[in-house]
Parts: structure tokens; sequence; C-alpha cells
């Protein structure tokens, strides 16, 4: 018994181990023992935590409270951060390696596409094996060095298991690396693709390749610009604002007749014609002048163009001496005198005309109607006055302005009040009819203090850095910030819904279209400022885009997205941290999963060869392994008979748009 020492001793008397108890009966006399008080056990597991939580005061318990909302909202920011993080790995991806990936793409989603990028197939459940290599890889093969080149025979009779051993994967990411330096793997991958079939190749892909695959894809990368056989998207031409005066009347009949006669000749499929709101309505409520109109349609049903309208309810022009000034109707002007809460309305009290609040749809304040009443009477005016030209099938389409500019957009952007590109805006919400939307909802929320607009968002030509609301961690993703913004954009959404209800009653039968903006400047940094302002509540971490699309198909309404038919200089792109590229990505790619039908349109008029070529390119995806592509494509153009155009490059722009040309542009 000496040789056990005293540690084990007592671990051996303990009276939770039957080897003890053995021990005790057989090998130590009965003694008499001392009275003794047992040293008492740690609790553990539940009966830790239930000891704890009894000593615990009340005050210690609201530190513990406290603590545990603030691990929670740590855990929420960094949860916030990564999804920040892996959005721009997303969009690189997409952007600089043209990766086909969906708008909420998951890990396996990037494992497949880099995996299918390396060479390797992957099947819908999984599957992923590796074939010979395509012929657009082999210029990647030839830039390793191969210790042991294959031969014709083997290659061509290699097993995955081989391949997997002999040949390294096309794009390595290490895990260590930045989102900016993969971007620079995939530049760098990408631009090593572009050599086809160097001379100095270890492996002979002719020995490899079917002799058709191999000729095939030398036909592809010498004609990259050919679009024979691709879908036909019909190309409408917008016809000039001012070709109507205010009183409705066509101006110059003999000039619009030799401009379509051009139109015609460049095959053009139709043409687009604003009917404006305050032209046709101008002067009393409910008294509707068409005549104008009609005589035009005439000329365009003489020429055997198709025709789209747009149900124009917002401003044009005045800003430019060279524009004419198309206001909303006088009688509208009239009432905002007397109750200017009908206008939008900016944090300094700055009313804007351009187009009308949406905190009046369905407010009677204008004449005894509510603002969607206006706008349905006057698209039930247009439907029964041309109810011919719909029966003929001349009308193939009908827009429905939602917005300034017409499109579905706050009026954040106004030059009018002071704004120069690339400033951010100002939120548009301070009319007496939305703040009262605002109380309502931070009311039902549960925090009526919310019921306020931002007052650190900056002024109009304000960068995000220079505003405590936009800048990177700024108010924009608090608590307060994300339920202003969720109600901001959800009160366009409202409006567009709203409209969209009655135009489809108005115009049964007929495709409806809504215009959506290119707010892509400030893209690159977290808040995406200048759509924010706009009406589209789209940071990095959440897609705002999504729910406004959910709407319009609900209403089997087509998508119209401005598109940029030119590029923007390095150093624009630096100043304004714009990316173009990446928001069309994300709009077409977004509209295009929830089954909606697609549309463009220019932002400004385009006469050189890239900026048609960029057009094409985004009307047809090269690589869409869907083959989406526009349903018609919009083309703003100032008057062809004044010119300012080269036709030569616009006469192949439309060709290549039908799918009938090839060569370069």
């Amino acid at each position: 018994m000496n040789s056990i020492n005293d540690d084990n001793s007592r671990q051996d008397l303990d009276p939770q181990s039957d080897h003890s108890s053995d021990y005790l009966a057989h090998s130590l006399p009965l003694q008499p023992q001392p009275q003794t008080h047992p040293q008492p056990r740690r609790p553990r597991g539940f009966a830790a935590t239930a000891a704890a939580a009894a000593t615990i005061t009340p005050n210690s318990a609201g530190k513990g409270k406290k603590e545990r909302e603030k691990e929670k909202e740590r855990t929420k920011l960094r949860e916030r951060h990564r999804r920040a993080i892996t959005s721009r790995m997303l969009a690189g991806l997409r952007q600089y390696g043209n990766f086909p990936l969906p708008a909420r793409a998951d890990m396996n989603d990037v494992l497949a596409a880099l995996a299918r990028e390396a060479g390797w197939v992957v099947e819908a459940d999984g599957t992923t094996y590796r074939q010979c290599p395509p012929p657009s890889q082999m210029a990647s093969f030839a830039a390793r060095s191969v210790e042991t080149p294959l031969s014709a025979g083997s290659l061509r009779a290699c097993t995955a298991k081989e391949t997997l051993e002999n040949q390294p994967p096309v794009l390595r990411i290490d895990e260590s690396l930045s989102p900016a330096s993969i971007d620079s793997v995939v530049i760098a991958e990408r631009d090593s693709k572009n050599e086809k079939y160097p001379s100095a190749n270890p492996i002979n892909p002719v020995d490899c390749l079917e002799a058709d695959q191999l000729m095939q894809d030398i036909h592809s990368g010498v004609h990259e610009n050919n679009f024979t056989g691709t879908p036909y998207v019909p190309v409408y031409i917008k016809l000039p604002a001012g070709i109507i005066n205010k009183f409705c009347q066509l101006i110059d009949r003999e000039g619009i007749r030799q401009e379509l006669i051009h139109m015609k000749s460049l095959n053009f499929d139709g043409v687009i014609v604003d009917c404006w709101w305050g032209i046709v309505e101008g002067w009393s409520p409910q008294k509707y002048v068409w005549s104008g109109y009609r005589e035009l349609f005439d000329i365009v049903r003489e020429m055997k163009l198709k025709l789209q309208v747009v149900m124009a309810f917002h401003e044009y022009g005045g800003d430019d001496s060279s524009d004419p000034l198309i206001s909303l109707p006088q009688w509208i002007l009239e009432i905002g005198k007397d109750n200017q809460d009908i206008f939008f309305t900016d944090r300094e009290g700055r009313r804007n005309t351009e187009c009308l609040s949406w905190g009046i749809d369905k407010e009677r304040v204008l004449k005894g109607r509510t603002g969607i009443e206006v706008y349905f009477d006057f698209m039930r005016s247009f439907r029964t006055e041309f109810s011919d030209l719909f029966e003929e099938g001349l009308i193939s389409a009908v827009e429905i302005g939602l917005g300034a500019s017409g499109e579905l957009k706050y009026p954040s952007f106004s030059e009018r009040m002071g704004w120069r590109y690339p400033g951010i805006g100002e939120f548009q919400c301070y009319d007496k009819y939305l703040l009262q939307s605002l109380r309502r909802a931070a009311k039902l929320r549960g925090h009526s203090f919310w019921a306020r607009g931002p007052d650190n968002a900056g002024q109009y030509n304000s960068m995000p850095h220079e505003t405590g609301f936009f800048c990177e961690r700024g108010d924009y993703d608090n608590y307060y910030g994300r339920f202003f913004l969720h109600w901001y954009a959800q009160s366009l959404i409202d409006h567009a819904d709203n409209v969209l209800s009655l135009a489809s009653l108005a115009f049964e039968e007929t495709r409806l279209i809504v215009k959506i903006p290119a707010v892509y400047w400030w893209y690159k940094t977290a808040s995406h400022a200048a759509e924010l302002t706009a009406g589209y509540h789209n940071p990095t971490n959440q897609d705002g885009y999504s729910p406004v699309f959910e709407v319009l198909k609900n209403h089997g309404v087509t998508m119209k997205f401005v598109c940029l038919g030119f590029q923007l200089s390095s150093q624009e792109a630096d100043e304004t941290l714009a990316d173009p590229e990446c928001l069309t990505w994300q709009v077409l790619n977004s509209s295009w999963d929830r089954g909606l039908i697609v549309a463009g349109e220019n932002a400004i008029p385009c006469y050189e060869r890239e900026g048609f070529k960029r057009l094409v390119d985004i009307a047809k995806p090269r690589n869409d392994p869907d083959r989406h592509h526009f349903s018609f494509f919009a083309y703003q153009q100032p008057s062809m008979v004044q010119g300012n155009i080269c036709l030569p490059e616009l006469d192949h722009f439309i060709k290549c748009m039908h799918g009938d040309i090839t060569g370069d542009l």
C-alpha cells in the first residue's frame, strides 16, 4: 500500500468509482472512520448553468443581456461583412472571368463554374470528371511547363484519374488572396487564353481533337462578330419629343414623312412615340385632345411600320435651350400653387415638378381624383380613341411612365435642383403625404421616432465618403437606416403596382413595358448611394431589384433596361467608382431568373463603331447557356434628316440585331 501515492489514493477512494469499492472491500481492514464532511463536487453541464443562474443578481442579469445583444449585433455585422466580400468576389468572377453565375450564387455554383473553366465536366447531380481538354484551353496548357509531354494516342485514351494526376488545373485560387487579387488572377487567366493555338505547344491539339471540332473553333475565333443565325431582335427608333406642339398639332408633316422614309430604308421595325400628358390633357381636367397624334399615327400606318407608344406622365426638357419644354398639365400646376405637397420635395423643402409625388396616388387632391385615377383616365381615353389601331395590330406595345424621365425612379438627380454627375442625389420624401406614410410605417414598426429622413445624407453633389449615412459602415446599414431605405424602396414598388394594376385594365391583351434606369455611378461602393436615393435598396449585401421584378412579373410586364453605348474612361471609373457592366449583369440576370421578357434602350446617342458593338453584345450575350436575348431594342437618336450620324454604322448595327450579317462591326 505504500507504493500508492496520495493522489492515486484519493482517486481510488472516489465513491463514484466501482474499482474503489472493490478495493476497500478486499484490501483494507475495517477501521472506524472519523466523521468528516465530503468535499462538494463542482456542478457541470445543465446543473452548472442552473447554479450560475441562481446566483445572478438583477444588475448582473441586465449586464449579461446587454452583452448578449452586443454580441448578436457584432455577429450580424461580421456576417454582413462576409456577404459583402462574397458579393465582390462573385462580381469579379462574372465581370472579368465571364462566369455565368446566377444572381444568388452559392459556393456550389462557384466551384462548378471554376471546374468547368478548368476543363472538367460537372453534371447536375454534382458528378465531376475530366475529359480531353477542349481547344479553347489548349493555349492555357501550352503556357505551363509540362515535364512529360503526352503523345496524341495517350492523350486521347487518358482516363480521368491519369488526367487529374498529369494536368494542373487552369485556375488556382489561394485562400489567402483578397478579392482584388482574385480579380487579377482571373484577368491574367482570361488574357492567357486569348492566344489560341501557339506554335510552341508541347501537346499537339490537332492529334487530340477531331477535325470538325478544330475547324469549328477556328471559324468562331476568326469571326467573333458573326451574328448570322442569331435571334432576331426588332429595332425601334424613338421619334423626337418636339414633333407635336403644346396644342397637340403635328408641326412638320412632310419632314416627319421624310424621316420615316429614312427609317424604313434602314430596316427599322417600328417607331416609338411619346404621348405627353401635359399636351393631351394640358388645359382642362378630362378634356383630351389627340388630333396631332392621330395624324402622326396615320403616317406611321402608311409607312407600314410598327408602333409603340409611351404614356408620358412626366415633364421634359427646359434645361437646354435646344429641347422644347413639355411641362405637366397647366391645371395640375394651378393645383400645385395652392398645394405644393403634390410634388416631390427634398430635405430643404424645394419642390420638384417633374412628376407627381407618389404620396397622392390614393389622395383625392386632383379635382376630386386620386393620382392613379388621373393616370387611368388618361390611359383609358387613349385606348378608346385609337381602338382601331389596336384592332389592326399597329400598336404593338404600350410603355407606362412611372417616374422621372419616364423611368421607375425618384427624381433624385434633377439638374434644375443643382445636381451634377456624379453626385449621389437626395431623397425625395419630404412632402406631407409621403411623410404621413413614413410615420405610419414607423409606428407600425414600434419606433415612432424613426418617422424622419436621415439628417446626415449629404446634398445633391456629395460623395458617399463625405456623408455619415452612405460612407463605409455608415448609417445606411444600421437598424434605422435599413428601415428607412426599405420604406423608401417599398413606396416606389407600391406606386408601380398601383399604376400597373389599372394599366392592365385599360390595355388588356396589349404588351406593357416599364423602363428601369441604369444608376451605375458609385456601384463599387458598399452602399451604392446613388441607387439608394433613386429608390433601389441595392447595397452590396442585398439585391434591390428582385422585389421590383416580382411586381413586374405579376403583371406580365416587359422590363426595358437603359444600356450604355459608351465605355467609361479609366479616370472617370476610378473617380466615381462606377461599374455599368456589373450593374447591367445584375439587372439582366435578376430579370431573366424570374422569367421576365427583357428589352433594351441606349442611354445616349451612339454614333461610333465600338458603341454599336457593345449594344449588340448586351442584347445577345455570347456565353449565356440559356440563350437569353432582348425581345426588342429601342434606339434613341436625334433627327436623322439633320445628319449627326454615320448611316453605314447604324445600318450594320440593325443587321447585326436582326441576325443577318457576318464580319466585324
